[in-house]
């Protein structure tokens, strides 16, 4: 990225310098370089010297996914990224429109993004949206923890935000299900590590299996990271913040196939958090994931992840659904701690082992097939088939 912006700024700073004597009679200072005196709040080196009309050409080369990363440089990059003309620009103007409106949204989430002063007056959230009609409709992602008062709320959000910006097509969709069309798979069981508690959902034909049963196990990407800030705590280990935590649990944890074999094991492993340093783990490195499926460890009363799927398959068996019953076999986790190293395989051998061999044959558990951004890349599957198209 240094190099692109350096010769960028090779190539254009003659031009920019000629541009500016020759009308320097007509105006004393551009608009734009009014703008970049406003925000260079902090020293960036040589790029300050980028006036921000090139800078923002180079954030429209770059897109959407290089800008939204360059706006956790500094307060002053921050500032460049948050202009809305930047994002309708993108918006308008990019082939891939998923990535252009994901990064939208993710900016826009709080409301209008702020303005340079003496510019066009703060565009509004709908005023974005509405000029989104590359786009060919919105996905809604129904989380599974969500009750009926958020679902109200959904629905009441839906018809009074989303119909006014002109979106031509709403789709509300199940998080598992998506997750499970992420796999390029229609049936099987979703097991969603969500952020307060842990879902186990039967899918069929894309569509949730709710007189199956989904099973509940209320342990979730919260606790795993309590678990981990309790036992760093225990030793002695400094950190700055929760977040700090979630990096550990994020890049050390890991999921054993043997719990007591890897006891007598030695797990030491580092990794360095920007701005705090170097931590060292050790047994908390497995341990934390193990509450997963030994919830007594953290001092939880709740069935273990492993007896919940196998409950989950036992009802989807006494349902009678299909006279082929491997429609739930294949299993698929979901979820940022569903990522955890280990999981699969461990979820796998515990899940056979509870079932008779009649039901566990078959039986596959899957990884997150997109990572953290599974259901997103579910939601643009759905978002790219033609709505208007002939059945």
């Amino acid at each position: 990225m240094s190099t692109l912006f350096r010769k960028v700024w090779e190539s254009v700073s003659t031009r920019s310098s000629s541009h500016s004597n020759s009308n320097s009679s007509a105006n004393s200072i551009d608009q734009f370089e009014q703008m970049m005196m406003y925000i260079q709040t902090a020293s960036t080196g040589e790029f300050d010297r980028i006036p921000l009309d090139i800078f923002i050409q180079i954030l429209k080369i770059l897109g959407p996914k290089e800008s939204a990363k360059m706006s956790v440089v500094c307060k002053s990059w921050k500032f460049i990224v948050s202009d809305n003309r930047l994002w309708i620009h993108f918006l308008q103007n990019q082939h891939d429109a998923w990535d252009s409106t994901f990064f939208a949204e993710t900016h826009l989430r709080s409301g209008p993004l702020r303005t340079f002063p003496n510019s066009v007056p703060d565009l509004s959230f709908m005023s974005i949206y509405g000029q989104r009609a590359q786009v060919p409709g919105a996905i809604i992602i129904d989380d599974t923890e969500s009750d009926k008062a958020a679902r109200g709320q959904l629905k009441d959000a839906i018809h009074s935000t989303l119909f006014d910006m002109n979106v031509p097509a709403v789709c509300a969709v199940n998080q598992a299900v998506l997750a499970l069309f992420a796999a390029k798979k229609v049936s099987g069981i979703v097991v969603n590590i969500g952020f307060h508690q842990t879902s186990i959902v039967p899918i069929l034909h894309g569509k949730v299996m709710h007189q199956v049963g989904v099973e509940v196990v209320g342990i979730g990407a919260l606790k795993l990271t309590g678990f981990l800030k309790e036992k760093m705590q225990q030793k002695n280990i400094y950190f700055g913040s929760l977040y700090t935590v979630r990096a550990l649990k994020e890049n050390l944890c890991y999921v054993a196939l043997d719990y007591e074999a890897e006891l007598s094991k030695d797990t030491n492993a580092s990794f360095q958090v920007v701005s705090e340093g170097w931590f060292t783990l050790s047994e908390e490195r497995f341990k934390t994931g193990e509450i997963l499926f030994q919830p007594r460890i953290a001092g939880m009363r709740a069935m273990g992840l492993h007896n919940a799927v196998a409950l989950c398959m036992e009802h989807c068996q006494d349902a009678e659904l299909m006279a082929d019953d491997s429609w739930y076999k294949t299993v698929v986790l979901a979820g940022g701690s569903a990522c955890l190293p280990g999981l699969a395989e461990r979820l796998e051998k515990e899940v056979c082992g509870l079932l008779p061999p009649c039901m566990s044959n078959g039986i596959r558990v899957l990884p997150p097939p997109r990572g953290v951004d599974s259901a997103w890349f579910g939601a643009k599957l759905i978002g790219n088939v033609d709505i208007d198209a002939d059945p």
